[in-house]
């Protein structure tokens, strides 16, 4: 009975350490505290697993600068991929441990709701990971800012390589475009944004079908009948991590990629994806990712991407270098506004932040636009292509075409 009971002790002693992680400086010695949301097991844990790796090489990087930086200490919650304990959360990390920073979320439904607490609590939220374009949107949200980039940017730039690959004349037959999507914020928001640029592009479309599967959804048999059925010109999809997976297996078992062009614009080129996939990932797919481990080819991209292999064993997917990028920011406007500064010097620092990070080509730095509080950076859209250098992955991007923001008229 006795050592039932030491292994239940053991088993929730090991729960608790699992979902709270320390990084960075000690509580004695921080000057301001970070408070991280990453699902860390599951069918998202990756991502978290990789966000943690991505902040300890954050770390590593500034401790390699010229500047000085104010010591911070970061701590890592589990949130289950749960919106309730993702907020129960943030105000534990606010009343209990006084963070003055949130960071991470995966899921756009979750973010959402962490949003409004941070505001509640006047945290500042650095959003490193999800995508929905609702939360820079509209009215500014005073403590929310995002590193990575949202649907709304990629599929600015998916408007425009849909045009340049796929243009049509207004008196050609348009072209016939199907969107399958998840069945929630973030994918609405993705197809509302592709929509609207199309349109603003001038693209000759006509919409064939549009498909909402949930969630994690085990079995897209149905869908991929639809699909198959309609006879489009190019299927949009916007699944990502393990769903994403889960559609291209099950689509290999069909005829879809022999009668239409496939596109995931926003995470389909995720390492996550290609890895998980490897023999079984299609040539010639239309994909992008918020980061690249093969482009662009510069001195801090192949650092960040071999560094990250030497402390895992393993490449990295997006999420590594979104959370690199959100320490990074924090570091930033911290250094900039001082550790002891209002929620507005702080508020403007990060404003006005310029964020030189791997993703980034040579020649451009990633810039906080302060309309909205969304980073601008350069988007690159390739193919899958037989590369071997980066296994289990057996495809990697190619075929590059790459949109800078703003002046995103033209590719290079």
């Amino acid at each position: 009975m006795i050592v039932r009971l030491i292994g239940i002790f053991l088993l929730l002693l090991n729960t608790v350490e699992a979902e709270e992680l320390a990084l960075g400086a000690s509580k004695a010695d921080a000057q301001a505290t970070v408070g991280c949301l990453f699902p860390m097991g599951g069918r998202g844990g990756i991502y978290g697993q990789d966000s943690v790796t991505g902040i300890k090489l954050a770390f590593e990087h500034l401790k390699k600068q010229p500047l000085p930086y104010p010591p911070i200490r970061v701590l890592v919650s589990d949130s289950s991929s749960k919106a309730s304990k993702a907020a129960r959360q943030v105000r534990n990390f606010v009343r209990k441990d006084g963070v003055r920073f949130i960071c991470g979320v995966v899921n756009s439904a979750i973010a959402l709701q962490v949003a409004e607490v941070a505001e509640e609590e006047k945290v500042f939220f650095i959003g490193t990971d999800h995508a929905s374009s609702k939360l820079t949107r509209g009215k500014v949200r005073d403590y929310y800012f995002r590193v990575s980039n949202n649907a709304e940017q990629s599929m600015q730039a998916a408007a425009i390589y849909i045009k340049k690959k796929f243009a049509r004349g207004p008196r050609a037959q348009p072209l016939k475009l199907a969107y399958i999507g998840p069945d929630y914020d973030y994918g609405y928001q993705a197809w509302k944004d592709l929509r609207a640029r199309l349109d603003a592009e001038g693209v000759n479309y006509q919409v064939e079908t549009v498909l909402w599967p949930k969630l994690y959804e085990p079995d897209y048999s149905a869908y991929l009948r639809a699909l198959v059925d309609k006879k489009v010109d190019l299927v949009v999809n916007a699944l990502w991590g393990g769903d994403l997976v889960a559609f291209i297996q099950q689509a290999n078992q069909t005829t879809l990629f022999e009668h239409a062009r496939f596109a995931n614009f926003d995470t389909g080129g995720n390492y996550e994806v290609l890895s998980a996939l490897g023999e079984d990932m299609p040539e010639g797919l239309i994909l992008s990712s918020r980061h690249h481990n093969n482009w662009p080819q510069t001195d801090y991209n192949t650092w960040f991407v071999e560094r990250f292999h030497a402390l895992t064993g393993r490449y990295p997917s997006y999420a590594a270098e979104g959370a690199y990028a959100g320490i990074l920011a924090i570091s930033e406007a911290l250094r900039v506004a001082g550790p002891e500064a209002s929620d507005q010097a702080l508020r403007d620092a990060l404003s006005s932040l310029h964020l030189k990070l791997p993703e980034d080509p040579e020649g451009f730095i990633s810039f906080m636009n302060p309309l909205n509080h969304q980073l601008q950076q350069v988007i690159a859209i390739g193919e899958t292509v037989p590369d071997q250098r980066f296994l289990p992955a057996r495809m990697m991007l190619g075929n590059w075409m790459i949109y800078h923001p703003q002046l995103s008229n033209q590719p290079e």
